[in-house]
């Protein structure tokens, strides 16, 4: 192996070891320590070279495939913005980063095979927002002219791989949410995948406020964002026809109908009210408080009907597998899959990798 492999080689295997989240010492310890930290470190400084078993053993235990360590990548994220991290570690934000880093190199090396490549149009380019009736601006003619109407969207995640943005999925603690950035000129959006379908929803559409909105210097951009999710989910006209333009009272099963129908949280819901002056900011904390006393706040009543998953890159690698655009060794690689388990999925026998 030359030189210029075993930098590579050097590179990737510290990049799966941040992907997984494990220490040098944890890594030791996953494969009964038949690998010493000292040795793994040496790998990953260049100075010397795994033999084939180690590096399959390296491979298992950090949950890539071979070909992994052989893959050049340049992907770097620029302009990163998180929605609001709970308790997210320094661990845990690397590993989310350099799987999203991953996936996404295989997503531009799937265009490329395939010539599918697209590419984003800002529909409100230079708008800047000074106050929260601009939100409610912005979000009605990015709607008018994506031709979204004011009904529900069936799933948002579709929307914005459509128009061009990457949409990716990342396992991850209930710590992270998603995040937004530019990588190699493309514009990406990662979410949790743990996420039930209003989180996926609303946390989405929060990363495109980022993608399409400039801040007057000043305001709070995470609370806008917030909002701008909101407003995009549950348009304006929409919530005056439900509840009307004033409301003293409101029922909690109003609110359970109107989250299934628009795919937005009740208190996503509650804000928009309190936002539009529609309910007094009392009425408002009052069913807070009252949401939190019934373990509300974290489980809501109310499910969604439809799917919020990101779809694009499994399609383009089911079309050019089955068109004979790539190999299907190439596509199970793509997909991160052994090449039995790719024919399985294919045939429509793994379901859950669909």
């Amino acid at each position: 192996m030359n030189s210029s492999v075993n930098i590579d080689l050097s590179e990737r295997l510290f990049t799966a070891r941040r992907m997984s989240g494990l220490s040098l010492q944890e890594l030791s310890d996953k494969i009964q320590n038949r690998v010493s930290r000292q040795a793994i470190h040496q790998f990953e400084q260049g100075k010397s070279k795994p033999e084939a078993d180690t590096l399959l053993d390296l491979a298992n235990a950090l949950n890539v495939r071979l070909d992994f360590f052989y893959r050049n990548s340049a992907i770097t994220f620029e302009k990163l913005e998180y929605r609001k991290k709970v308790k997210l570690s320094k661990s845990e934000e690397i590993a989310i980063q350099e799987t999203a880093k991953d996936r996404l190199d295989r997503y531009f090396e799937l265009e490329e095979l395939t010539n599918a490549h697209l590419s984003f149009t800002n529909p409100i380019e230079g708008f800047i927002v000074k106050n929260l009736e601009d939100i409610e601006i912005a979000a009605e003619r990015v709607r008018a002219t994506w031709n979204l109407g004011l009904k529900p969207i069936p799933s948002v995640i579709e929307v914005l791989e459509e128009k061009g943005i990457k949409v990716l999925e990342v396992d991850a603690t209930d710590g992270f949410q998603g995040f937004s950035a530019e990588a190699n000129a493309a514009l990406v959006v990662v979410i949790n995948a743990n996420d039930d379908a209003f989180r996926k929803r609303f946390t989405a559409i929060h990363e495109l406020a980022h993608i399409l909105l400039k801040f007057e210097e000043g305001l709070d951009v995470e609370k806008y964002c917030h909002a701008f999710s909101g407003a995009f989910l549950f348009p304006k006209p929409s919530v005056i026809e439900v509840f009307s333009s004033k409301r003293k009272k409101v029922s909690f099963a109003e609110l359970i109908q109107q989250k299934c129908y628009y795919g937005i949280s009740i208190q996503a819901i509650l804000m928009r009210l309190r936002n539009l002056d529609i309910i007094a900011d009392s009425t408002y904390k009052g069913f807070i408080i009252w949401m939190n006393k019934a373990g509300y706040r974290t489980n809501e009543p109310g499910k969604y009907a439809g799917v919020e998953k990101a779809m694009r890159f499994s399609q383009l690698i089911y079309r050019a597998a089955v068109e004979e655009v790539i190999s299907l060794s190439k596509a199970a690689s793509l997909n991160n899959q052994t090449l039995t388990n790719f024919r399985r999925t294919l045939a429509g026998l793994n379901t859950d990798k669909i």
